[in-house]
Order: structure tokens, then sequence, then C-alpha cells
């Protein structure tokens, strides 16, 4: 699909017509701390980055600062002026950095859409070499929390006009029947449910099948059928398991149907599912 001039979301044609500009970094985010699916193959001149290592303090469960992020990115050659490309291995781990380092600070950020699935879907070059970094300066950005609300938060606005809570976590999570997507071991919180009041939209409806967002007409559609439609609500707050397909409803929103004011329970289900006092809803 298209997306606006000023859209920080690219395609593969403008990617692949920059690959081996200087200026211009790419960053491959993975779910996985093994670097197997790197090595066999990823968009040429991409650094790999685990997710955690990329995106969250080193030992603390918060995001990465601005002064931790320059010291990251700098080791591995990325300055502070240069246009850091992101793709995610799943797609959402490639949203959930470029709104982690949306928030610690980076000036110029872009977000390959459809991530890998689509750039090998469309049958564009892959590489088995890691490229060659060497240290350069970074001077850190600035913090912009904005887009991010903790628990504290949600439970003190729950009930109360004018925020609607989007849970974009599939119907099993849902309804309570598992903490965890189908077909992995089902683990993350103590108790299943949702947060009470939340409205559900299943992430897989934003996006086609090669990863890609869908068009802003069938996004608006589904958002709105959720009740997520900001001519109805003042604000609009989504959460998942551990917020990473949270930020691919976040990114829709915010960058494509230009919604002002999308937010993140960043703690998600992990977090709230296994909080002592807090309610849960079946």
């Amino acid at each position: 699909m298209t997306h606006p001039a000023q859209s920080p979301i690219i395609d593969g044609d403008w990617l692949q017509a920059r690959l081996g500009d200087a200026s211009v970094k790419i960053i491959e985010v993975c779910s996985d701390p093994d670097d197997a699916v790197y090595a066999a193959g990823h968009i040429p001149g991409a650094i790999r980055f685990f997710w955690k290592a990329l995106c969250w303090h080193e030992s603390d469960r918060q995001f990465v600062t601005p002064a931790e992020l320059a010291e990251r990115l700098g080791a591995a050659g990325i300055a502070d002026s240069d246009t850091i490309v992101l793709y995610g291995d799943p797609v959402q781990y490639g949203t959930y950095a470029f709104w982690a380092l949306t928030m610690a600070g980076h000036r110029d950020l872009k977000l390959l859409d459809g991530a890998r699935a689509k750039w090998l879907a469309e049958g564009r070059p892959m590489d088995t070499a890691a490229p060659a970094t060497a240290t350069v300066a970074y001077a850190p950005g600035k913090v912009d929390a904005s887009m991010r609300v903790g628990r504290d938060d949600v439970l003190a606005h729950l009930g109360k006009p004018g925020r609607l809570l989007l849970d974009v976590r599939s119907p099993e999570e849902y309804s309570g029947a598992r903490v965890m997507e189908l077909g992995k071991f089902d683990h993350g919180a103590e108790r299943g449910g949702r947060i009470p009041g939340a409205k559900h939209l299943f992430f897989k409806e934003l996006l086609n099948d090669d990863d890609s967002f869908k068009p802003a007409t069938e996004l608006k559609a589904a958002l709105d059928a959720a009740g997520a439609d900001p001519a109805n609500v003042g604000e609009i707050v989504c959460y998942c398991r551990l917020s990473h397909r949270a930020t691919l409803a976040w990114t829709a929103m915010t960058f494509i149907l230009g919604y002002e004011g999308a937010k993140i329970y960043d703690g998600s289900w992990t977090e709230w599912g296994s909080i002592v006092g807090f309610p849960v809803e079946k």
C-alpha cells in the first residue's frame, strides 16, 4: 500500500534504492536471541539486534534511555544523524523497536512495511554476511514518553468516559482461555482474561498476508468496528501480552490514519494479569 509522504513507513522500493547509502542504517530486530535466522539471510547491510538488547534497560524492566541507546547504536556504527530503517522478525518486533526508539529520541526513524515477509515475497536481495562496523559518536536525544501509559494510569481510568482500551491479542487470550497465543507455550501471566471494559481487535486484522499494513480504509473500518474511533472517544490505549502486537495498532493509527494521542500500556497482560488486587474480566 502507499503511505503519506510524511509517514515514516517506507516500502521495499524506497529501501532497495538506498542499499549501500552510508547514511541509511538498517536494523533487523529479532525475537530470538539465537542468530540463526539472520545468519541464513537478511536484507543487505542490516545489523542484527535481539529486541531486548536494543529496546530494554540491561537489567531493569524499563525501556532503553537516550544515553543507553547512544552507547548501543554508536558501538554498532550508527550515528545520531543517520536514518535508521527498522524491520522485525516477526513483524511486530520492528514496530516495537520503532516505538521504543521514538521514546528514546532517535531523530530519523523509518519502518519497513511488511518487514522480512514482504521483502522476501517481492524477491528482493538478501545477504548472509554481517556488515563490518566501527564505533562512531552518537549524541543522545531526548525522552518522549507521551505515547506510553503505566498500570496505575490504566487502573485510575477504568470505567471513566473518554478512554477506550483496545486489546489486540488473539481471541483465545481475550476470552481468558489462554495467556499466550495458540501454538506457543502458555505462559506470561498468572491469570487469564482481559482488563475490564477492554474492546477486542485481533492484530492480524490490521495486516495483509505478507505482513504489510492493510489500506487505510480497511484499517479504519476494523478500528471503528472495535469502537476505536477518535470521533467518539478521546483517547485510545492499546495493549497485548507484552506490547509488541499493540505497537502494530499504534503505528497504524498514528502514521497511517493520523490519529492523535494513541498510546500503549507497555506492561500489557503479562503485568496486569499477575498483579495482586487488579481487576480482571472474562
